[in-house]
């Protein structure tokens, strides 16, 4: 595809002047002076660091292991790429742990990872990058293991494009999913099956768009500059700019869940996320409107919250089942990956305020030990799952306890915007993302606080 036509043109147009105009946010600054210090972060630091790291493995002057662990290094201090996801390192740990053959894992990521000189031989990096991680993939399962811990063909041009950005960034823009999916959004593009020529009508969409931002706003709008454009309509991994304009914004809640009448309707809707989902947020802000609408719907804002996590969590395909009222102190539900041997206690908390768990520390432990017990007995893992508007940073000392005082895995505080997150990446991509290892159960692994960023990040 090398060119779009008018409609998508103007609608193009439109969504870059939106992100032109934005005003500034909390720190004083808008999206594009935002989106300035990130790129010019983004050029240091491939310079300084990665573009040398990289020219050494290629030249073979740093061997594969070193490679690996120096790259995720800087990326974990620089968070400037979103590099450290499913698409990113993980997949990378996954190429090498599943390879029998180091020398030939190492010959084929040096083939693949040196920057394309044509657009041809890009192509045939990805087909024969991809052909091989099939190979990997369909060897480690027919060995006996689970399909999980194979690397999908999917990363392939996310991972590659990350690594030929860093050696010609003017050039090969990088393959980000929520780029992919606003597009799609927006009627600009369709990906096919194909995933090298995906990638490669993916660039070329990048260098029209760049020309048409450019000669429309008299400004030069490189690939960065593009893709910050998608990434304000349809969310930056890392939230760079976005959270700061939201801090700002009234908020979108009533617009978001109401389906328009067809009178109002200027344009079909883009939103995956069904309105009982979406609302989320603003009842665990404890938005007033929605304290109403509880009452005239029978019921209060905290069970209705309680109600509309079940849900989100049955979307996402696990066996759900509220507990909450009625039935003692214990957690207000239960949601169970059968498949996957894990199962989820969860409360939710409806604040204005940042919710601190060290207040209900003692009630916690107690009211999940029974449940915890029960079902480590059937389930490898147990997490217990906090959701509510945002969380207070006291939580270690806390978290630490009631692992050691419960049969809980893991202890995670999960933001209302992180699971309507979730639930959105699993709509799309219903068959990509799983409850599994490789998937959802990934955010429950670690203790703390789980954002909407972090979300992105991990799928970036």
């Amino acid at each position: 595809m090398n060119t779009i036509n008018e409609q998508q043109r103007k609608r193009a147009i439109e969504v870059m002047n939106e992100y032109l105009s934005a005003p500034p946010g909390p720190e004083g600054k808008t999206p594009v002076e935002l989106s300035a210090e990130l790129d010019a972060n983004r050029v240091r630091l491939i310079e300084n660091e990665l573009k040398p790291l990289l020219a050494d493995y290629l030249a073979g002057k740093v061997i594969l292991a070193d490679f690996k662990s120096k790259a995720d290094g800087i990326n974990k201090r620089n968070e400037l790429w979103g590099f450290k996801g499913i698409k990113g390192q993980m997949f990378f740990n996954m190429v090498v742990n599943v390879a029998d053959d180091a020398k030939e894992c190492d010959q084929e990521l040096k083939s693949a990872l040196a920057v394309p000189t044509n657009e041809q031989i890009a192509s045939s990096r990805i087909k024969t990058f991809a052909s091989y991680i099939k190979r990997l993939g369909e060897q480690w399962v027919g060995e006996g293991n689970t399909r999980y811990g194979a690397p999908k063909m999917g990363s392939v041009p996310f991972f590659l494009s990350y690594f030929w950005q860093i050696q010609d960034r003017e050039v090969w823009p990088v393959y980000y999913t929520n780029a992919v999916q606003t597009m799609t959004d927006l009627n600009i593009w369709q990906p096919s099956e194909d995933i090298a020529e995906d990638y490669l009508a993916f660039k070329r969409i990048h260098e029209v768009l760049a020309k048409l931002f450019s000669e429309t706003s008299k400004r030069v709008f490189g690939l960065y500059d593009v893709e910050h454009v998608f990434w304000f309509k349809g969310g930056n991994p890392y939230d760079i700019v976005k959270a700061e304009q939201k801090a700002a914004e009234p908020s979108l809640a009533k617009s978001a869940v109401k389906l328009p009448a067809s009178a109002d309707l200027d344009r079909l809707p883009e939103s995956y996320i069904p309105p009982i989902v979406a609302i989320l947020p603003a009842m665990a802000r404890h938005e007033e409107w929605l304290v109403e609408a509880a009452k005239r719907s029978g019921t209060s804002l905290e069970r209705a919250f309680e109600k509309n996590i079940d849900a989100a969590l049955t979307i996402l395909g696990y066996e759900t089942k509220l507990l909450g009222q009625g039935q003692g102190r214990v957690p207000d539900g239960r949601a169970l990956a059968l498949d996957d041997n894990y199962a989820i206690l969860w409360d939710g908390k409806v604040r204005v305020d940042p919710y601190s768990l060290g207040t209900d520390d003692r009630t916690i432990r107690e009211y999940i030990t029974t449940q915890s017990r029960e079902l480590s007995r059937r389930y490898r893992n147990t997490y217990y799952v906090i959701v509510s508007s945002s969380f207070a940073d006291d939580f270690d000392d806390t978290i630490a306890s009631i692992k050691m005082e419960t049969e809980v895995s893991e202890v995670i505080l999960l933001e209302a915007e992180a699971l309507v997150a979730i639930v959105e990446a699993k709509l799309r991509a219903p068959l990509q993302l799983t409850l599994g290892p490789d998937g959802i159960q990934r955010f429950f692994t670690k203790s703390g606080g789980l954002t909407a960023a972090m979300v992105r990040e991990y799928l970036v």
